[in-house]
């Protein structure tokens, strides 16, 4: 927890110190900005916060997601004891278990609250793997719980809102100045620029964000590992390398899933999951610590 905290408020530094580098550099007046940086924050970060508050819900609601509160059957009743286990394990609370229907073998996890979080398995996955593969990606989700992953990911989408608001409105204000030759207040050209450096500044953005999102799969595979054994982590993934193909989770959700999509060049750049053959060999050579999933490191 204190490690997020810490990374937030220096990303937040680093953030605040580079707008104030770029303004000085423009020639602009950081105290004419101050309202601005105000409405930048609310709305980057009330967005991504507001998304993570809804996330289950939102979940439930886009993949159809049965929660299992009475177990119908021995497979349900597994999935509630191997969570149930590995939630202990990991010393977060029991998430809720959910089942979907989709075709492809995927899982994911979500939740504002690492104590009251939701574990969703496709039938897909239910058909294709064994159990003990199953077990294995049921770990990984549980990790990326375990890690405080949604809270982390809201924070950094927070940032870099409020740095695509700001800077994209300073950069606007100045190349529309200097174009209009000084004209006092912002021109209809104004607008349009800043729509086009909301969309660049936007997509790099995505990239920081996405290579937040790869990095941290490879811990959630590590986590996978402590709970479950690296042996059944390993099977798991090369099952998934077996039949991958393009995830049909939700955008709000399809970051936690166990299985993304395919990309190379600029579009790997915006993935969310890096290959599977690089996770695989990753973990290989991981030598994962139980101790590590307890204190939400691996994850």
């Amino acid at each position: 927890m204190f490690k997020r905290v810490g990374l937030f408020l220096l990303t937040n530094l680093a953030v605040l110190a580079l707008v104030s580098v770029v303004m000085s550099i423009l020639g602009v007046n950081p105290q004419q900005f101050g309202g601005l940086l105000i409405f930048a924050a609310l709305f980057g970060f009330g967005g991504a916060f507001f998304s993570l508050l809804i996330s289950k819900w939102m979940a439930k609601r886009a993949t159809g997601a049965h929660v299992i509160e009475t177990p119908r059957n021995e497979a349900e009743q597994w999935l509630l004891s191997t969570v149930q286990r590995q939630a202990q394990a990991a010393g977060i609370g029991m998430p809720e278990v959910a089942i979907y229907d989709a075709p492809e073998i995927n899982a994911f996890a979500t939740g504002a609250n690492r104590n009251k979080a939701l574990v969703a398995v496709s039938t897909g996955l239910l058909r294709a793997m064994d159990r003990d593969e199953a077990e294995a990606v049921l770990g990984h989700e549980v990790s990326h719980v375990a890690n405080g992953d949604m809270v982390t990911m809201a924070l950094l989408q927070g940032v870099l809102n409020t740095f695509v608001i700001v800077l994209a409105r300073v950069v606007g204000r100045v190349i529309d100045g200097y174009l209009s030759g000084g004209r006092d207040g912002p021109g209809l050209g104004y607008y349009a620029i800043v729509f086009v450096l909301d969309m660049v500044f936007g997509l790099f953005a995505s990239m920081i964000a996405m290579w937040f999102s790869r990095h941290r799969e490879f811990r959630a595979d590590a986590g996978g590992a402590a709970l479950a054994g690296k042996p059944k982590m390993i099977a798991a993934l090369e099952r998934l390398a077996q039949t991958y193909g393009e995830s049909t989770l939700p955008k709000q959700v399809a970051a936690f899933g166990i299985s993304g999509g395919v990309g190379t060049g600029l579009k790997r750049l915006l993935m969310s999951h890096p290959p599977l053959e690089e996770r695989i060999a990753a973990l290989r050579n991981a030598t994962p610590d139980m101790h590590d999933v307890r204190q939400g490191v691996v994850a």
